[in-house]
Order: structure tokens, then sequence, then C-alpha cells
């Protein structure tokens, strides 16, 4: 046998072993090409302090775990058809595995069964979705958060008084369950809902709805909004028509801690997303080695206010010096 021939045995042998070995990859070893593990994580949109502080906690996971993280969302939560175009994208990436904040929960099956297809988990985090196959869902009590909110205000006001509500984009239940939370709580407190208005979680939305309520002359004497962008909204708009009642929004960015230090907003319902983001990939990581996932993990809710923000704004810096 020639040289030449020798080398070309030898050759052969070495790829059909590494092509053995690739074959016998199990799914504890799962992300192919280079070894390392991907998470792909797909949020409602990177707009907001919220959504940054779930990528901060995101990226301190992959940092800590020693695996990649991507952080993706569109400009504006009401963008379901580029949220779903990201999550595709991620697929054909061949992440390991894929952490999802749904935009509209009704609407994100046939992309999750697309993951499912091909071999990639998928936990949702933030906003759950009826959904079987995730492998876990982490995030706020959003309806506790919102009886939170709803027995904050019993507190501060007097029987039968009246409560607006800005809420979120029509369809996402995390603000459904966050509006039907406090509405409950308001009940049992005797006190009345003036009237529930989406305004699509944007600050400058809410701004216009709750000028548009002044406007109509529709009495009420606080506002609950069921994210923080949209209370600060009502907030601006209520300062310029020259109206104090009471504003609690949802989320503890640090915009709404921020306004709360300076005396303005008076209380937000904070739920930890930095645990979101880190707890979410966590999960996810633990997926992909196949090892075993609780079905549910809350991150939890608290209420902040004059009392206990600079506590809170203390613990949100040196989150965010992990990143």
């Amino acid at each position: 046998m020639g040289k030449n021939v020798k080398v070309t045995v030898v050759l052969a042998a070495a790829i059909a072993l590494t092509a053995l070995a690739a074959a016998g990859c199990g799914p504890s070893d799962k992300p192919a090409g280079d070894g390392k593990i991907k998470i792909g994580m797909v949020v409602k949109a990177l707009n907001s302090d919220y959504w940054k502080m779930v990528e901060s906690g995101a990226r301190a996971a992959g940092k800590d775990l020693g695996v990649e993280v991507a952080v993706l969302g569109p400009n504006a939560e009401t963008d379901v058809t580029g949220q779903v175009s990201m999550i595709e994208d991620q697929i054909t990436r061949k992440v390991s595995a894929l952490v999802v904040a749904p935009s509209q929960p009704s609407s994100i099956g046939p992309v999750l069964e697309k993951a499912k297809q091909a071999g990639i988990p998928v936990v949702l985090c933030d906003t759950d979705a009826k959904w079987d196959d995730k492998v876990s869902f982490v995030g706020t009590g959003n309806r506790q958060g919102g009886k939170l909110a709803g027995e904050y205000l019993a507190g501060q006001l007097p029987e039968k008084a009246k409560v607006l509500i800005l809420r979120g984009a029509l369809g996402d239940a995390t603000h459904d369950e966050r509006a039907e939370g406090c509405i409950e709580a308001l009940a049992a407190g005797d006190l009345e809902v003036a009237a529930v208005q989406p305004a699509n979680s944007e600050r400058a939305m809410a701004v216009s709805v709750t000028e548009n309520i002044l406007q109509s002359r529709q009495p009420f004497d606080a506002v609950f909004a069921t994210n923080d962008e949209m209370a600060l909204g009502a907030l601006k708009a209520l300062d310029a028509a020259g109206k104090d009642v009471i504003v609690v929004g949802f989320d503890g960015s640090l915009d709404a801690l921020n306004s709360i230090e300076a005396g303005d907003l008076d209380a937000t319902v904070a739920q930890s997303a930095y645990n979101i983001g880190y707890k979410g990939v966590e999960a996810a990581v633990k997926a992909a080695r196949g090892e075993k996932v609780d079905k549910r993990i809350d991150t939890g809710t608290e209420i902040i206010d004059k009392d206990n923000v600079q506590e809170k704004l203390a613990q949100m810096a040196e989150q965010m010096r992990s990143k």
C-alpha cells in the first residue's frame, strides 16, 4: 500500500470516528457546533427599564453559568409579529434552549411548536401561556401583585373612592391578571372602579388616555397602571392638569423608583425583573443539560413606596453592577 493510500485511509477513519462521536451526543451535551450552551431570550420589548433589568439578570446568569445568552425584543410590546420572527430566527440558529416572554400568549403556540419540533426546550417568563410542552414558567404572581396594589389603595383612600385603571394591550394575560387582582382587592376594600382603559404599556399613550379621561370630566380619586411606563405617563398628564391623586404603578422600574424618591409617584408593585431574567436563563440551562426543572418558579412581588424606596434603589444598583 502506497504512502498516499495510507494517508487517505487514516483520514477516512478519523472522519468516521468524529461522525460517530457527534451522533452519540446526548441531550445533556446539546448544543452542537462548538459545544457551548447558547440560550436565546426573546422578551416583549427592550424599550423600558423593566426589560433592561430582565436583560441584566439574564446576562448575569449567563456569566455565572458559563453559557452564551442573546437577549432580543421588538421596539414595542404590541409588535407580536416582530417577536415571532425573532423566535423563529433563534430556532434557525439552533440555540440550546429558548426563554420567551410572549406578548400575545394566544398567538404564540405555532412558533413554540416549531421549537419543540426542532428539539429546543422552551421556558416561558413574565407571561404564561397555555402550552403544555413548556419546561417551566418563571415570573411574577401577577394577580397577587394586582391585589397588593388594590390593598395599598384601599389603605390610602376613603370608602367609595373611585380608581382609574390603565392596563396593557388587550389580550395580554399579564395585564389581565394584574387588573383583575386589583379590581378584586378594590371591591374587598369597598372602593369602586372608575374605568379600565388600555394604554398598551406605553408612557406616551398613557398621557393621551389620561388627558382624554380628564377632558371627559369622569371623576376618579386614584390611578392604578399595570406597568410603570403607563403610571409615569398618567402622572405627567395629571401634573399638567394640576390634578393631585394617588398613582400606583407595577414593575419596580428605575424610573418609577426615582419618581417615588422625588415625591411624585406614590408607589409601585415591584416584581423582581432581575430574578425573572436570571432564573429564566438558569431554568433554560438546566433544560438544555437534561436536568429537572420546577414547572413554576415564582419570583415574588412587593409594594415600594417612600418608606422603602432607598433600600430598593440600592439593591437595584448592586444588580446592575453585576451585569
